[in-house]
């Protein structure tokens, strides 16, 4: 049986908006998502990620189809800080994309409740 006590770490949701371009000389290539050095595939639009609040994480992004890897972006996110971010993926298959806060709060002026 496991415990579910006070050794919880704390976390929170990061709002991350992965956007394709309206015309790319790719198609059918989903972005793959790297949170403290774990990948996971993920499809375009918006989802909420779990992150650590009490230290800060890494997050990348890139794409990949068939041994060909481009779009790479990379981003530090702070301890604390729930800004929602954008990842843009470029129009050519090379490349890189971009990573960035688009809003949201930080860390100093959430407006949580505790």
């Amino acid at each position: 049986m496991t415990e579910t006590g006070g050794s919880a770490r704390p976390t929170r949701r990061v709002e991350l908006t992965l956007r394709r371009p309206w015309f790319a000389l790719y198609a059918g290539i989903r972005p793959t998502l790297v949170i403290g050095g774990r990948g996971q595939p993920t499809q375009w639009g918006v989802g909420t990620w779990q992150l650590p609040d009490d230290e800060d994480a890494a997050l990348a992004v890139f794409l990949f189809s068939r041994g060909w890897r481009f779009g790479d972006a990379e981003a530090a996110i702070p301890a604390g800080d729930r800004r929602a971010w954008e990842y843009r993926a470029p129009a050519l298959p090379f490349g890189r994309g971009r990573l960035r806060p688009t809003g949201g709060t930080a860390a100093s002026d959430s407006g949580e409740a505790r």
